[in-house]
Parts: C-alpha cells; sequence; structure tokens
C-alpha cells in the first residue's frame, strides 16, 4: 500500500512558477514509476508528466515539455512538478499517481494522491 499526499498548488500569474509535491508512505515508494496528471473543469484527466523509479527516466506531455520537470527525492518518499513559464491552460487538478511501470495512462496507475488545485491568471 502507497498513500499519496499533494501539495504545493495555489494562485499565479501567468509566466510564474509553482512546484509541486507528493509525499508518499511506504517502505515501497522506491520501487514505484510515479505520475502527474491533470483535470481541468469539464475537460477529462490528462497525463502531464512521469518518472521511473531510480529517476534516470523522465517522460512529459507536450503541452508541457520545456516547461515542466518532474524529479523525485526517493530518500525522502517524495516526487515534484516544477511547473515554470505557467500558462492560463495549465489551470487544474493536479494529482501524482504511483504504478509499477511507467504509463502514460492513468488507468494503470494503482495509488492516487487527493489533487491540489492550480490555477493561472492571465
Amino acid at each position: 500500500q502507497v498513500q499519496l499526499v499533494n501539495s504545493g498548488g495555489g494562485l499565479v500569474q501567468a509566466g510564474g512558477s509553482l512546484r509541486l509535491s507528493c509525499a508518499a508512505s511506504g517502505r515501497t515508494f522506491s520501487t514505484y514509476a510515479m505520475g502527474w496528471f491533470r483535470q481541468a473543469p469539464g475537460k477529462e484527466r490528462e497525463f502531464v508528466a512521469a518518472i521511473s523509479w531510480n529517476g534516470r527516466s523522465t517522460y512529459y506531455a507536450d503541452s508541457v515539455k520545456g516547461r515542466f520537470t518532474i524529479s523525485r527525492d526517493n530518500a525522502k518518499n517524495t516526487v515534484y512538478l516544477q511547473m515554470n513559464s505557467l500558462k492560463p491552460e495549465d489551470t487544474a487538478v493536479y494529482y501524482c499517481a504511483a504504478a509499477k511501470r511507467v504509463y502514460s495512462s492513468g488507468d494503470e496507475y494503482d495509488y492516487w494522491g487527493q489533487g491540489t488545485q492550480v490555477t493561472v491568471s492571465s
């Protein structure tokens, strides 16, 4: 079992930055690949970024590539999403998730955080 707690969301102006965190409980965190997803009102959940269990491989949606960076600290049981050059279209609830392998489909993830709101004003 892995429990995930999201934090770090908020309100920011376009062009600004935020860093999201996802703290995990359990001793098996380092064996899981981690992903970030988001869901805007009236839209389907979409993949944002993912990272392998050891942090050596990262993957991004085209819409965030070059602006967002996913990273992890297995000693702290935490995964991060650094978001720079934010745009109004990045506004959504952001969720972290854990899976045994890296996937871009949220259906493949086993555990989810509660989500954190990110709002980008124009």
